[in-house]
């Protein structure tokens, strides 16, 4: 091999070098505040995410706060107190839909937060002003609804579909329709951070259970992000383990049902491209021996290649 081949070998690798690094680079970092679906108070859907090295989080849903927080200073994530994280970092919330387990952290912590946006749907943010923030169930710590507002946190309406930029922070967000028990309505929310991507959904039903076609919409439009490997990783719960029947999902996932929904996305976004994906599994549902099989089934169904990362409170990862 000559000297200018062997200079144009050497800064062709360098060069692959380099874009595998910007490729592998992390964009966002996340904080699992809660991660479970159900009866453990402690530890109910909460997700932490901020463009990487800033405090600048905001909540994907808020189904436990406090407690998340202090066990994330425990695994020494936070050096400061639970107030300042509570008051300081987190710069808002987004509710997917108005169940208490998505909101109630959410609540019983406005009497200590600071002044920040809560975003929701129209309708998920009609629930929250009615039955929670209404001056009857809990005072009303927003600027809008029943009673007398405090106007502690603003409300700001999504509309679905529209990018929408996030207070205090670099990110923005848009917003998109689910069925969780058709007509009642989840959301998904795409984060979007310089050009780079993570997409969290609330609870979910398969679209051959719930009737409907909110899935496979929400695939179209991220399958291109997928192809151009801007989308760093997608929350997606499951909830019970293949053995549940379709009639008490309750407007959820099993691993079978997630498999399904995930060869759709695959099928639009092009072979392979969901190789070493991040699927992070939200909202799995006490009590421990059915977790552990759904692991399991997750575990042997994954014929796509994916990435699954299982999140645990108050340990920190990145996408």
């Amino acid at each position: 091999m000559s000297d200018f081949n062997r200079l144009l070998f050497c800064l062709v690798l360098i060069s692959f070098n380099a874009f595998s690094q910007k490729e592998q680079k992390a964009s966002f970092q996340v904080v699992p505040l809660g991660i479970k679906g159900g009866i453990d108070e402690k530890n109910l859907s909460a997700y932490l995410v901020a463009p990487i090295n800033t405090n600048d989080f905001i909540s994907l849903d808020a189904g436990t706060i406090n407690a998340g927080i202090e066990k994330a200073i425990e695994n020494k994530v936070f050096k400061v107190s639970t107030s300042e994280v509570l008051r300081k970092y987190i710069k808002g919330y987004f509710i997917s839909h108005a169940h208490l387990d998505h909101v109630s952290g959410l609540i019983i912590n406005s009497p200590a937060d600071s002044s920040k946006t809560v975003y929701a749907t129209e309708k998920c943010m009609q629930m929250m002003e009615n039955h929670y923030f209404n001056d009857e169930t809990w005072a009303n710590f927003g600027d809008k609804g029943p009673g007398k507002p405090l106007n502690k946190y603003h409300f700001q309406t999504l509309n679905i579909g529209a990018e929408t930029p996030i207070t205090n922070t670099t990110m923005t967000a848009k917003a998109f329709p689910l069925s969780h028990v058709n007509p009642f309505e989840s959301t998904a929310f795409l984060i979007k951070n310089g050009d780079s991507y993570v997409l969290y959904l609330g609870d979910t039903g398969p679209d051959a259970v719930e009737k409907s076609d909110k899935l496979r919409s929400l695939w179209t439009e991220i399958a291109p992000l997928i192809k151009s490997k801007q989308l760093k990783g997608i929350f997606i719960e499951v909830s019970f383990p293949n053995e549940q029947p379709d009639q008490f999902l309750f407007g959820h996932l099993t691993p079978n049902y997630l498999m399904k929904e995930l060869h759709v996305l695959a099928d639009l976004s092009g072979k392979d491209t969901l190789k070493g994906f991040n699927i992070i599994v939200t909202h799995l549902k006490p009590p421990t021996k059915n977790i552990e099989i759904l692991k399991e089934q997750l575990q042997k169904q994954n014929d796509l290649g994916l990435e699954i990362i299982y999140p645990e409170q108050g340990k920190k990862f990145e996408l």
